[in-house]
């Protein structure tokens, strides 16, 4: 009996994978795991760098990656930390302090990672990675709703890390 729900449970298993052309795609860091507190060096609280990321299962046909990392959880509405478009799907990791392809502008006013600073209480901090079926042509000044309108019908798919932090 044992030995059939294993078999059974593996059989789903290639199965749903055949079906997405792939396990789905993933983003971890060797930092932090999911929902879990963000190290204090990658905050404002630290020296501020970018985590290391991990990329994995990149699904077929994808032709750039982009990233955004968010806090949904700031008192004047969503706060975009890091925007990062262009994005090689060769790469399999972010390396900390890195820039992986172009950036746009966060809600510092920056082209770079401003880390987790939240005035109060623990917020949530979202590392979304999209798979693109193109590569991006932004301006200059762009934004993240300026890349949100370019990615707009190039999303092959989507996934997220959750980070948290709390100041002390």
């Amino acid at each position: 009996m044992r030995n059939n729900f294993i078999v059974l449970t593996f059989s789903l298993l290639i199965l749903i994978s055949s079906e997405k052309g792939g396990f789905a795609m993933k983003i971890t860091s060797p930092e932090f795991k999911h929902n879990e507190m963000i190290p204090q060096k990658f905050t404002c609280q630290g020296t501020d760098v970018s985590p290391t990321l991990d990329i994995s299962d990149i699904p077929e046909g994808t032709k750039s990656l982009a990233l955004i990392v968010d806090d949904p959880d700031a008192p004047i509405g969503n706060w975009d930390h890091w925007i990062v478009y262009n994005i090689s799907p060769a790469i399999s990791r972010i390396e900390e302090k890195s820039i992986p392809g172009d950036q746009a502008i966060n809600d510092f006013g920056h082209k770079d990672w401003g880390g987790p600073c939240p005035p109060s209480g623990t917020h949530r901090y979202f590392f979304k990675l999209y798979a693109l079926d193109t590569e991006l042509k932004l301006t200059d000044s762009a934004r993240k709703k300026d890349l949100e309108r370019a990615m707009d019908g190039h999303i092959l798919e989507k996934t997220q890390l959750i980070g948290l932090y709390k100041k002390f």
